[in-house]
């Protein structure tokens, strides 16, 4: 019977009517043709890459901002303009893009040199071979291009975070070794403060040029919505402020555009399902809930494993007890927890540093209180729905590699 059911739901799908035109226009991956409220940055990075058109090195360059900021379109639209020429007038040019936050890409040296290597045709196998046996094969990839090379770093702070700096500082040096090619890398990073915790060799070899980018205002949101929703979405389906809800929504979040455009994507898909034939304010709202949930999922997910194994021990103690939680209980099971999974323990003071920031994040609401001539400590409380939280154990049992029936003292079931 489901499957009966299920395929009259596909069919009838596929003769319904869509309230869509284009939905990759509202993707992160889309690249317009023309970039709004971005022509000082264009123009900027435009100068700082132009020499590689004449076969120059230019200069390397880290592009910092908040996320949703325009770094990652800023930097694929002028790669794909300079690739086109290049491609045009037949220049020695080349540019890669990579994202070092994808885990199969960028999670330790070996991979993101031999996902380099790969991209000039190299076969590499995922793992097996001695890390400076990768290199060598990477520099012999590049060295018969016998061209300028570029390489884009986005999330260039979670590859560091990962694989260290030695791996950016060996990338920046690469071109005393090459006889007949040259690199020039591209860093982008929403961490403001990235590039003060480098090594001061590799800070000074990578940052030859910066640029900071600025939040989107709201009005700028507002113009950069319509102009997507106009190629979005069909005529007079966005129903009077959904757009302004939705800019307001992104302008909270430090002007983040990205964001904006997902909620709109999500906000349609919301209203499609529902049968609906315009979208909603309400329907924004509904997104906003889901992306929400969708984005602490995902945090988790791809945070080190000191930060989970952290958060783990809150969860279970949320759990365990009725009362308040406090650091101390915190640190006594994220020791334990440490020992199973044959994790290093950190100090508790930099514990704390975490539960900090898992307070900001907003999964925790830790409020600072005294205990007299015990000092102070910190009160803690989920800021999770029981749905999210049940998502996040699994999460975290899967990362942290943890039977649960093991875990005697905290049993959830």
């Amino acid at each position: 019977m489901v499957s009966k059911n299920l395929n009259t739901f596909f069919e009838k799908f596929l003769v319904t009517d869509t309230i869509f035109q284009n939905k990759k226009v509202l993707q992160s991956s889309y690249i317009p043709g023309e970039i709004s409220h971005r022509d000082e940055q264009i123009n900027y990075v435009a100068q700082v890459l132009a020499p590689a058109l004449k076969n120059d090195k230019p200069s390397n360059l880290f592009i910092y901002g908040k996320t949703g900021t325009g770094k990652t379109l800023v930097s694929r639209y002028i790669a794909e303009q300079m690739e086109n020429l290049a491609k045009t007038k037949g220049l020695p040019l080349r540019l890669f893009y990579l994202n070092c936050k994808l885990k199969k890409i960028a999670d330790t040296e070996y991979r993101l040199i031999a996902e380099l290597a790969r991209l000039f045709g190299r076969a590499v196998p995922p793992t097996g071979l001695p890390t400076d046996e990768v290199y060598n094969i990477f520099f012999d990839a590049l060295n018969k291009e016998k061209k300028t090379v570029i390489i884009i770093l986005d999330e260039i702070d979670q590859l560091v975070n990962k694989a260290g700096d030695e791996i950016i500082y060996n990338l920046t040096r690469i071109n005393s070794e090459l006889k007949d090619s040259q690199l020039s890398l591209i860093g982008i990073s929403n961490d403001l403060m990235f590039a003060n915790n480098l090594d001061p060799r590799v800070k000074s070899s990578l940052s030859e040029e910066e640029l900071v980018f600025p939040p989107y205002n709201a009005m700028q949101i507002q113009d950069i919505l319509k102009r997507r929703t106009n190629l979005a979405f069909k005529e007079n389906i966005i129903q009077p402020g959904v757009i302004q809800k939705c800019a307001a929504y992104a302008a909270r979040e430090h002007g983040d555009a990205r964001r904006a455009l997902e909620l709109l994507r999500v906000a349609g898909e919301l209203a499609e399902r529902k049968n609906q034939e315009t979208v909603t304010i309400e329907n924004i709202d509904e997104a906003e809930d889901k992306i929400e949930r969708d984005r602490i999922i995902d945090m988790v997910r791809t945070h080190p494993k000191q930060f989970q194994a952290t958060l783990y021990p809150i969860l279970l103690l949320a759990r365990e007890k009725n009362t308040d939680i406090y650091t101390g209980d915190i640190y006594d099971l994220y020791k334990e927890i440490c020992d199973k999974i044959g994790l290093r323990p950190l100090t508790q003071r930099r514990i704390s540093d975490i539960i900090a920031e898992l307070d900001m994040l907003g999964i925790i609401n830790a409020k600072v209180v005294s205990k007299g001539r015990f000092g102070r400590t910190r009160e803690i409380n989920l800021s999770l729905s029981k749905n999210v939280e049940k998502k996040i154990l699994q999460i975290l049992q899967e990362e942290l590699d943890l039977d649960q029936k093991k875990q005697s003292k905290y049993k959830l079931y």
